[in-house]
This record gives C-alpha cells, structure tokens and sequence, in this order.
C-alpha cells in the first residue's frame, strides 16, 4: 500500500507535456470574414484552431519585424510583404499570392446615387461639403490604390482636402456606415461584408495596380501547422472558401 501511494505520488510529480502554443496568423482587416471561414474549416477537419489577428497591413508588418511570434503573416498589398522579405523576417520560397480583390466607392446605404467611375469624375464635388475616406494613403493599402485610381481618374488633387484618412480599410468603412463620411473607397468585399453601405461605383481594373493578397511563413513562428494552414490557404479549398466570400482568384 505504501509503495504503491509512492508511485501514486511519483507520477504526480512528473513534469507535464508542454502544450503547443495555436498557430497565430495575422491577415489584413479586409481577410476578416474570409479567413475565419477558413479557420473554421482547418479546425472542422481536424487541426487545432488557428488564433486569428486581423489589423492593417502596416500594423501587422510591424509585428512581423519587431519579431511577433506569429506563423503566417497575410498582407492586402506587395509592399509591405517586400519590406518583412527584405528585413529577414519570413521563410525564404514561402511567400505566394492567394487572392485578389476589386476597389469601389461605397456611400451610406440610404444613399441612391450611382456613378460610373471613368475620366472626369469629380469626388470632391461629389462628396459637396462632407468628407470621403479610404486608408492613410501614406501607409495603408488600400489607400495607395485608392490614390492612384484617382490620380489615373484626375480626380485625386480636387479630392485630397476632404480626406478623412483611417488606418485599415474597415475603419474607414465604418467612417461611412456612421454617416462620418459621404463616401468611401474600400474594397468590394468589405462594402459586400456590410448591409450598411451601398456600392456607389467599381473602378476600372486598369487605373490602379493589381489588388493582391500575398501570404508568407513567419520566421518566428512558422512550424509544420502553419506550413499546413497556408498550403491549405493556397490550395483548392481556400481559393473556394475566398471566393465564396467575394475574392477573385489570384
């Protein structure tokens, strides 16, 4: 009886197992509902649920290069995955491109005008005394696409005294939601992902860069899940998961 409480007591006292930390993934703020369903369908096939942070992409960056103890990093533009490449902070070979996405001028949903988005088009008229608004353009990307379809438009110097700038593409979509701002530039499936705003207009395809989505290993952080999660991202059932969410292929 005393050796065996002994035992008892000796497998007690043995140290436990460590448990693996989730995989954390931080995407840009617009992957919102995209990436969650993904999570959701990683996790439903068997995987551990993979802790989501979704920001802007120069927020995220930071992290990155600050050394964040993330796996996959997910970026709304080039730029600042070039500016992670180039400090060292992901896995060499790892970076690839798993979505794409549209730009529109949205407006609050009680507002029924529609315009087509072509040379000529005046949105500092178009907005009359209120503001518009779209990401930092300094810094955020879906800001610097905004910038250059309207400079393509000639509509940007007139515009840029009533820009009201937000620092991820979902804070400005609020700004218009709150009625803070009489329209917005964000991407379509952020006016999609809301029933408070109405697409005014889409852009030409060809009066901005290619809207790209690139993904990458983290150094800090990468490990056979997130290898996993991102080939899963890349493959066939995220690219159905992204477009089922308004995403245009890669």
């Amino acid at each position: 009886m005393r050796l065996r409480l002994v035992l008892i007591i000796g497998l007690l006292l043995l140290p436990l197992p460590a448990l693996a930390a989730p995989l954390r993934v931080l995407a840009a703020s617009s992957l919102t509902e995209a990436v969650t369903a993904a999570a959701d369908a990683w996790a439903a096939s068997g995987h551990p649920r993979p802790q989501l942070v979704f920001a802007g992409s120069p927020a995220l960056a930071r992290q990155v290069l600050a050394g964040a103890p993330a796996g996959i990093f997910i970026s709304a533009d080039g730029e600042w995955m070039d500016t992670a490449e180039q400090a060292g902070a992901i896995v060499p070979g790892s970076r690839r491109i798993i979505a794409g996405n549209r730009l529109v001028l949205v407006v609050p949903a009680a507002d029924t005008r529609r315009v087509r988005l072509a040379k000529g088009f005046d949105l500092a008229g178009f907005v009359g005394t209120g503001r518009w608004t779209t990401g930092d353009p300094d810094s955020v990307p879906v800001g610097r696409y905004a910038q250059a379809a309207l400079m393509t438009l000639g509509a940007w110097s007139a515009a840029l005294p009533k820009l009201a700038r937000a620092e991820n593409v979902r804070a400005a979509l609020a700004y218009v939601e709150r009625g803070d701002a009489a329209a917005g530039i964000v991407y379509a499936t952020d006016a999609r992902a809301s029933t408070r705003v109405a697409v005014a207009g889409q852009f030409p395809a060809n009066s901005h860069p290619a809207i790209t989505y690139p993904a990458a290993l983290v150094k800090a952080g990468a490990d056979a899940e997130a290898r996993g999660f991102l080939g899963f991202l890349a493959g066939r059932q995220g690219r159905a998961i992204l477009q089922a969410q308004g995403f245009t292929t890669p």
